[in-house]
């Protein structure tokens, strides 16, 4: 693993990840935001938006050795997958980060930059894109594939052979059961029940599922 870190997002989700980063060794060298916010680590400086990126970048001999990962939850997958690209286009690398608690499967695929937290579990033969977060007491069962900017809030369940689209949210607790298909850019609200397959760009609530929103006026 790199031994020096920066992130992108410079609130909670920060000091989850320095967390892990400095268990294992590393540690979180500078922080950038798209807002003017204090930093989430104290010692660590804060840098504003690709202009501070770019300043920031500048001033370091070897990008080449350094790892960046976006610290940014919810539902914003494609901001993770957008900030991967600029650290990407810079020489950084994009490691995965995985808990010592967690549970991996040795067949498990996992892409560039996907964060897996603690007391989670991913299982045998599963796929999971770029730009994930597997979050505190989630399970991806076997043979799931997850596309890139996928987010299992904490306690979320995948009950195996689960097809997930590009930057959904799957919310805290929520349950998908097996062999479902999910669209890209859908939202599962927390504690929600999923017992069908649900089409992209959709927001849905309870149990079992039901629609509540839709970006196509489904």
């Amino acid at each position: 693993m790199a031994k020096s870190f920066v992130l992108w997002g410079s609130a909670g989700h920060a000091k989850v990840l320095s967390e892990i980063i400095t268990d294992q060794g590393g540690r979180v060298v500078a922080l950038f935001d798209n807002s003017a916010v204090a930093t989430a680590l104290p010692g660590v400086p804060v840098y504003y938006g690709e202009e501070g990126f770019s300043i920031w970048a500048s001033t370091q001999v070897d990008l080449t050795s350094i790892a960046g990962l976006a610290a940014i939850g919810g539902g914003r997958g494609r901001d993770r997958v957008a900030i991967h690209k600029l650290f990407r286009n810079r020489g950084l690398l994009l490691p995965v980060l995985v808990h010592s608690s967690s549970v991996v499967s040795r067949t498990a695929k996992v892409g560039d930059g996907t964060q897996i937290l603690a007391l989670t579990n991913v299982g045998v033969d599963t796929y999971l894109g770029e730009a994930c977060i597997v979050n505190h007491r989630a399970s991806v069962d076997h043979e799931c594939v997850l596309g890139n900017g996928v987010h299992l809030a904490p306690g979320a369940t995948l009950c195996g052979c689960i097809t997930v689209g590009d930057n959904v949210f799957i919310g805290a607790g929520a349950v998908v059961l097996p062999r479902l298909s999910i669209g890209s850019d859908t939202v599962i609200g927390a504690g929600a029940v999923v017992t069908r397959d649900l089409p992209a760009g959709v927001t849905v609530a309870g149990n079992p599922a039901r629609i509540i929103r839709s970006t196509s006026g489904i």
